[in-house]
């Protein structure tokens, strides 16, 4: 599935559209509510023309029940199209949530370059909830347009003079008012550009801590958190000041203009051109105005925020796959034969290798970015700038990553649990009929099993923080190891371990992985050492390939990365 491109006006059209339902009702009912506000005035004036004036009772009562029918008649629409609007706009952000969560969990990858997994967190939580925000602003905006329109029917009923003065004097506010919202918006986009950045590094040193406190290196952290959530402070007040002034200033503006609609009407009366009741009509009205006025300043801000906010989300929705999505089929069955051809990618130069179906190869890569850049290729995160890999004659380029991954699973070295139990954790991948516990037993943890109280039901915390880092790597290793896929590429999966379990998990991973091809990318002499061969790959090209005992005596960079 590819990822169609977007813009933040795009996005906005969509969350609006989407909810159209709900707008178009929120709106009616909120366009029935302002009219019935903008009615209240008339009607007193009416009251006092009518009955107060004329001191007839039965006319007093009876205008009297108009008013509390409009009364209770707008009070319902609020209620009712307030609900409308708040559902429009929460629907149209979940929408948006799933649609990002989608684009960052595609098969093609791409999402995640250049942000950082807070700062995706925030744009789907934030942004989101912004642009979805929109829906309400643009349903009041229309509420607050209709309590205009009738406000000012009933004032050129009244005069023409006043009628015409708010005729033309509401658009000059609102085009003020836009022209105020743009540094607010200029300012938010910052605003949350900081703020995302601010919660990804928080987010990073919380899943760091153990490794800062071990180096010492607390205080460091510390000030880098500092630094940056200063910035995220300063762009925040800088966006408070520039909502602030455009509040002040269209408050401002909106009161000049009332007290313009009150001067001329008050006049009026006293030229006897409009009657005691049309006066307090009158300024009834101009006073009513005073809100929807007000209403067009906060929807000029919130639709200024949520541009800011869809301009962030289209880039996330925009962002390029980091592969192409093939229409090649994986053959049936596979056999996990993987070949690699000239393939050249980041420190990697002109790499032959032939893994036969079944075999168990260590790769030791003298510097990680090699081993690095190695895995990305075969998990296809990315596409070699040249050569070709394949699986089975395949190649990798002309497969869909996500039916690629049901056949070659790649462990990286950090891979992350999840919060459940141990068992629910190893079993995550696995098929339906499989029993986890082998893998637990040839990844050294069914030892954690026995060592918790509640055994395999253990709870575990989000990302495996309730665990040692040996612990978590063995749990990790028995996942990869349950899922049972006809590739399985691992990395470093026992660095956290001691010498004693890393000992016994080598000749486990060979008995349960027998007649399935498996790559071990390490630097482990012990799981090297049970491998069928070893590549040496060194200064980005592969320069030799033998058992293990064989390399350590020919190559003295070998010996240096595997036995310092």
């Amino acid at each position: 599935m590819g990822v169609a491109a977007s813009s933040g006006r795009d996005v906005l059209r969509r969350a609006v559209r989407g909810q159209r339902r709900d707008v178009a009702l929120g709106s009616l009912l909120g366009a029935g509510h302002q009219a019935g506000e903008a009615l209240v005035p008339v009607l007193i004036g009416v009251v006092i023309d009518q009955a107060v004036a004329k001191g007839e009772v039965s006319a007093l009562l009876l205008w009297l029940a108009v008013l509390a029918a409009v009364y209770v008649g707008l009070s319902f629409s609020f209620r009712f199209g307030a609900r409308a609007g708040e559902r429009a706009a929460e629907q149209a952000a979940h929408v948006l949530r799933v649609e990002l969560v989608r684009r960052v969990l595609h098969p093609g990858g791409g999402a995640e370059n250049g942000r950082l997994p807070g700062a995706l967190t925030t744009i789907a939580t934030e942004d989101a909830k912004r642009v979805g925000a929109v829906n309400l602003a643009v349903m009041f905006g229309i509420s607050a347009i209709v309590g205009l329109l009738v406000g000012a029917v009933v004032l050129l009923w009244i005069s023409l003079t006043l009628g015409l003065i708010v005729l033309l004097g509401t658009p000059v506010l609102l085009w003020l008012g836009h022209l105020l919202s743009k540094p607010l918006e200029r300012r938010s986009e910052a605003e949350q550009e900081r703020a995302a950045h601010a919660s990804g590094v928080a987010a990073d040193l919380v899943a760091g801590l153990r490794v800062l406190k071990g180096i010492g290196a607390e205080e460091a952290a510390v000030d880098r958190y500092r630094r940056t959530s200063r910035g995220s402070l300063v762009a925040t007040l800088r966006a408070a000041r520039a909502e602030a002034l455009q509040n002040g200033m269209v408050l401002a503006l909106t009161g000049c203009f009332i007290a313009v609609v009150a001067l001329v009407g008050g006049r009026l009366a006293v030229q006897g051109d409009i009657s005691l009741g049309q006066l307090v009509s009158a300024v009834g009205l101009a006073l009513f105005l005073l809100g929807p006025l007000e209403v067009f300043a906060w929807v000029n801000a919130d639709l200024a925020q949520g541009r800011a906010s869809a301009a962030r989300i289209a880039g996330v929705l925009a962002t390029p796959p980091a592969v192409t999505i093939g229409g090649g089929r994986l053959p049936q069955p596979v056999r996990g034969e993987v070949r690699l051809r000239g393939v050249s990618h980041d420190g990697l130069h002109e790499i032959d290798l032939d893994v036969a179906p079944g075999e168990l190869l260590g790769v030791a890569a003298t510097d990680p970015a090699d081993a690095a850049a190695l895995l990305r290729c075969l998990s296809r995160q990315a596409d070699p700038e040249s050569g070709v890999v394949e699986l089975d004659g395949v190649s990798l380029r002309e497969l869909d990553p996500a039916d690629l991954r049901l056949a070659v699973l790649v462990a990286e070295h950090d891979a992350d649990l999840f919060e459940g139990t141990l068992w629910g954790n190893v079993g995550a991948a696995a098929p339906e009929s499989a029993d986890p516990e082998p893998a637990m037993v040839a990844a050294g943890a069914d030892e954690i099993v026995r060592a918790m109280p509640r055994g395999g039901d253990t709870a575990v915390s989000g990302r495996g923080h309730s665990l040692s880092g040996g612990q978590r790597q063995r749990v990790a290793l028995a996942r990869a190891l349950a899922a049972d896929r006809a590739v399985l590429v691992v990395h470093d999966p026992t660095t956290a371990v001691d010498g004693v379990t890393e000992a016994r998990i080598a000749p486990g991973i060979r008995e349960i992985r027998r007649g399935r091809t498996t790559i071990l990318v390490t630097t482990s002499p012990a799981l090297l050492a049970v491998a069928d061969r070893v590549v040496l790959l060194d200064g980005g090209r592969i320069t030799d390939t033998a058992p293990h005992a064989d390399l350590v005596r020919r190559h003295a960079a070998y010996r240096t990365a595997v036995l310092a």
